[in-house]
């Protein structure tokens, strides 16, 4: 199982799904045709790590590394900015690029149904974003 390690939530500014950064990543995921594409919603939840999640999944490792190098790519591309931390790269089942305020989770179709990390945050309000 990934983990993120021990960084903090922003506190500074809360992010939105009207943000630069959260639209950036939406339409990277889209674009490299991930599945089930959700956003979990944390900014109520005291002990979230992040403002957002944004889970989705794809159908071969293949593609996993698709969409994790087109979230890096269109986000430095509209915002500039880098990601904070990503792991997952060698194994391509859990791809975890971690912007800070949104933590993008990038799953093979088998991991995420073995790890149902939505049920983890069940509290969270959750949006599709599948086209």
């Amino acid at each position: 199982m990934i983990v993120l390690g021990n960084r903090k939530k922003s506190t500074v500014t809360k992010l939105n799904r009207s943000s630069k950064l959260f639209k950036a990543i939406i339409k990277a995921v889209t674009d490299k045709k991930a599945e089930n594409v959700v956003s979990l919603d944390l900014r109520q939840i005291p002990e979230a790590v992040a403002d957002f999640f944004v889970i989705c999944n794809a159908a071969s490792t293949t593609q996993v590394k698709a969409i994790a190098d087109n979230v890096e790519h269109e986000v430095k591309l509209a915002t500039g900015e880098n990601p904070y931390h990503n792991e997952g790269f060698n194994a391509l089942q859990w791809v975890i690029i971690d912007y800070v305020s949104v933590v993008v989770h990038i799953m093979h179709k088998d991991a995420r149904a073995h790890y149902r990390l939505e049920d983890m945050w069940s509290d969270a309000p959750t949006q599709g974003h599948d086209i």
